[in-house]
């Protein structure tokens, strides 16, 4: 089918989708090039369809999702990416969507942050859809991201995000909380999380950061507007790409969120869980994007024994392990320890809402290697250490890995 694809009600690109997996087919008429999507137009000013497929795969709900085999059987839909196009490609995390071309629809009247949404495709992503037919595809669900069930949520008004953990321990949704908090304690940027029980299950609940005049571009995104030369580490790549875009300031907003995902222990800030956010009217970089999506922290798949010692905690985006991630930090003159007195309760109060999914051993681990680690922080802080490897970059970022579980289905 033959469709524009829009920027709220700007055209920006004549496409051709193909019906049967929904990938890109055909590149028309180019309408506004510089509304086109980062990484998407090559250094001759030429649109590269590889990179635009790839951009509008990565649109939709990944492969990898925990019980996305059973949703797609019970919408009797064959893959993830042809559910994009049920909804014109609409997202809550920025502007674009497809217009079937010869269609006047305007943005206005069909956007996710301005008019109500369909909870059905919600529903059957969390098994829990009471019908089998007759599903309302409306929905920003056809279009998030990420392994853990999820769903969109209008509550109160507020446009929010409900997402689930991993068995056993159901532990993502309490980490989330948790980030906010240590959040608080740095006092960075961050998007505050609650908690939620439906059915016995926890949820994590957020409100969505981006409005109707903003949106998110992820890290990888920014990562593909230039080419990385082989003597660049992961890390300087992403300030050149920020600073080349004349986003000022990015340093300290990355020593920040390593700092975080150090204390919580994080293993799975990929390049598509921060980034950038834009004025999607105007295209003027707003600057770093709030700490959002901190779950798979605090050894959320692991046994206490695993979570005390520290062994085989995996590091995200830039090298392969904390330490030397931390290492990156130009400065730790920004961190008030005095802020942390408290904080091992607070954690503890949180930890013990997770009712059956923690016992008493696994929440001690997780408070004992937490305060371990903070003390270790306080003592780095005096002896700075400021040091990029090239050899220490992590081999492989998962957010790739995501996009080609997406193009493996097309």
């Amino acid at each position: 089918m033959e469709y524009t694809l829009m920027h709220k009600n700007i055209p920006v690109l004549d496409i051709e989708l193909d019906e049967a997996t929904g990938s890109v087919q055909k590149l028309g008429t180019v309408h506004r090039i510089e509304h086109l999507p980062l990484g998407t137009v090559d250094r001759h000013g030429i649109v590269d369809r590889t990179a635009l497929n790839t951009w509008w795969i990565d649109r939709c709900i990944p492969a990898s999702r925990s019980g996305i085999r059973q949703a797609l059987e019970a919408l009797n839909i064959s893959a993830p990416q042809l559910l994009l196009t049920r909804c014109f490609g609409l997202s809550l995390s920025d502007q674009y969507w497809v217009r079937p071309q010869g269609n006047d629809l305007q943005w206005e009247k069909i956007n996710f942050f301005d008019n109500p949404f369909s909870e059905d495709i919600g529903d059957v992503l969390l098994g829990k859809a009471s019908k089998t037919t007759g599903f309302d595809f409306r929905s920003p669900d056809n279009t998030s991201d990420g392994y853990l069930k999820k769903r969109w949520k209008i509550i109160d008004g507020k446009r929010c995000l409900l997402k689930a953990g991993s068995n056993p321990f159901m532990q993502q949704p309490f980490n989330e909380v948790i980030a906010s908090l240590v959040a608080e304690r740095l006092g960075i940027p961050h998007v505050p999380y609650t908690l939620l029980w439906d059915d016995g299950v926890p949820y994590s609940v957020c409100e969505d950061f981006i409005t109707p005049d903003t949106e998110l571009v992820s890290a990888w995104r920014v990562m593909q507007s230039m080419k990385k030369g082989n003597s660049i580490s992961v890390y300087q790549h992403y300030l050149n790409c920020c600073e080349a875009l004349g986003v000022s300031s990015i340093r300290h907003a990355v020593d920040q969120m390593i700092v975080l995902d150090y204390l919580i222990a994080n293993e799975d800030r990929h390049q598509n869980n921060f980034g950038l956010v834009r004025d999607a009217n105007t295209l003027e970089w707003l600057g770093a994007a709030p700490i959002f999506d901190s779950g798979s922290s605090l050894g959320y798949d692991k046994l206490p024994g695993q979570i005390l010692s520290g062994q085989g905690v995996e590091c995200k985006p830039f090298k392969k392990t904390h330490t030397e991630q931390l290492k990156l930090v130009s400065t730790f003159d920004w961190v008030d320890f005095e802020r942390f007195a408290g904080s091992e309760q607070e954690i503890r109060t949180v930890l013990d809402q997770a009712g059956e999914y923690l016992d008493t051993a696994r929440k001690d681990a997780i408070l004992t290697a937490y305060a371990s680690r903070l003390e270790r922080l306080m003592e780095l802080s005096q002896m700075q250490v400021k040091e990029d490897k090239l050899g220490e970059d992590v081999e492989q970022d998962i957010a790739q890995n995501y996009e080609r579980s997406h193009m493996d289905l097309i």
